[in-house]
Parts: structure tokens; sequence; C-alpha cells
């Protein structure tokens, strides 16, 4: 951990900003209205579409553009839409086919649509009730190839989802990015659709070095980011891989995790934690 000063944060959100059940705490909401009074931005990215996260606008008083679907669409904070990165068309075809053929489900969102086969299927009453609005049911996404920012797919077997994800990566890394948003979502987006180029956008818009952002997440897709910023974060309820890409390892998501890093490392600039302050949550990462 260096002295630099952060002017930036960027956050991941589910598994990071918001508690397990998706709500923001008090606490949270407190750390970043003071990061707003340091004069710290705050911007946050997600493999959720632009409306999964308007909930979050108002009581965090976000005035960055924010980055959806892991970047493949960033809006402005009224929904304006400042930069989309398509998945090619022709390769939507294919790869919900490769999806498929490892038993995972398949959703497609399309600018502020998201298109299901199946409404009873895995997980949709859950990223319902998380993004606030209902899928558009299709009998088949044959009409539905072109303008797709996100392919997903979704299955609660994690060899499974290791598997596709590996396939996915093998025969398609040329053209799309595959990383995984949560353990049952396989994210499939533009190669230019990470949280890697999210930071990069964010720092050149508001001419802040890499060394002087924040980033903080949960998942594999987070891992990009990090490695773009000067301050990494992983939550405690992260994997091991990703605890270790990070500089730093933060309590859990169900622990006022984002909430207990920004204070330490961002707002108060601490140097790095005492044995008693290590085993009380933040570590430097491969110790926690």
């Amino acid at each position: 951990m260096t002295d630099t000063a952060i002017r930036l944060l960027l956050a991941d959100v589910d598994g990071t900003l918001v508690t397990p059940d998706k709500q923001l705490t008090r606490r949270t909401i407190d750390v970043v209205h003071a990061l707003h009074a340091a004069d710290v931005l705050f911007a946050v990215t997600s493999g959720r579409p632009p409306r999964g996260m308007a909930m979050l606008i108002e009581p965090l008083g976000i005035s960055t553009p924010v980055a959806a679907f892991n970047g493949g669409l960033i809006v402005e904070p009224d929904m304006t839409v400042i930069d989309q990165k398509l998945v090619p068309e022709p390769l939507v075809p294919p790869i919900l086919t490769l999806l498929a053929s490892h038993g995972l489900d398949t959703w497609i969102y399309r600018g502020p649509e998201w298109y299901v086969r199946d409404p009873e299927g895995p997980h949709v009453d859950r990223e319902a009730a998380t993004v606030g609005f209902q899928p558009t049911v299709a009998a088949t996404f044959d009409d539905l190839c072109g303008q797709v920012v996100k392919i997903v797919g979704v299955s609660d077997d994690r060899d499974a989802m290791a598997r596709a994800t590996e396939a996915a990566r093998e025969q398609f890394s040329h053209a799309v990015t595959a990383a995984q948003s949560q353990p049952y979502y396989l994210d499939v987006t533009h190669p230019a659709a990470n949280k890697g180029v999210v930071v990069q956008f964010l720092s050149s818009r508001y001419g802040v070095p890499p060394a002087q952002v924040a980033t903080m997440g949960d998942m594999p897709n987070d891992v990009l980011m990090f490695a773009h910023s000067g301050l990494s974060i992983a939550m405690g309820n992260a994997s091991s891989e990703v605890q270790r890409a990070a500089r730093m390892v933060t309590k859990s998501n169900a622990d006022e995790g984002f909430a207990y890093a920004v204070e330490r490392y961002v707002l108060n600039r601490a140097g790095p934690p005492t044995a008693e302050g290590a085993a009380g949550g933040l570590a430097p990462s491969g110790q926690s």
C-alpha cells in the first residue's frame, strides 16, 4: 500500500456494494457520501443492465457514468447512452449453442431489454428482483441476434459453468470476453466490454492516473479492473483466486466489507493493518 491519495473509487455492485439480499446499508450510503465530501469520485460497474442500477443513483448521489453489462453499455446517471459495445451479430447463434451444449440456460440483453426463453428457468425470479423489472419471453432468439450487448449462461452446476467458461474463451476469445459475474452467471460480452476498460474510460474522462484509482470487487470479472488500478480490494466473500489478484482483502458483503474498506483505505489513508486490524477484517492479499 502506498501513500498515494485515491481520487476515484470504482466498485462492483452484487457481492460488493450491496448485501447478499441486494440491499444498500445505511453505513454504505454514508461512506459514499463521505467520499463525495472528500472530493473522491465514486462510480459503479456491474453485469446488471442500466435499469438494474438506477435504484443506486439517488441514494448514493452518483454523478459519474454508470458502466452496465461489465462496460458493454455506459450511460449517464439519467440513462443517456455514452457508449455501447455489441457482441458481433454472426457470433450470437454459435455462442448460444455452445452455452446450451454445456447445459446452461441462456438469456440475451439488447439495449434496455432482457430476453429469456423460459420464464421459470433458473434464477429468472432472482434476477427480476435484483434488477427491478421482468424479462421479455421469446420463443426463439433467432430474430434477436442483432444489437446484443450481453449473453448470459445460467446454471447452478459449477463444473458445467467452469467448462462452459473455458470453452467460450477457447472458441471465441478473439471476439468476446467470457467471465463469471456470479457463480451461476457466465457473461459473454464484446472484448472491450470488461471492467478493466471501464477503469481506463473513467481514468481518461476525469484525468485520474491509474495509481490514484481504487477498485473493489468479488468475482473473476473484477480481476481485470484490479489490474488497472493502484489500489485493488477483494471482498471477503470472493474466491481465493480473486483475493490473490487484489492488493488487499476486506470483510464480506454480509459484514459491511465495502464500508469498512472505504473508511480504512480510501478516506483515512491508513497504512497496512496491524495484526489486530488484519484479524478484524482487512488484510494484505493472501493473508485473509
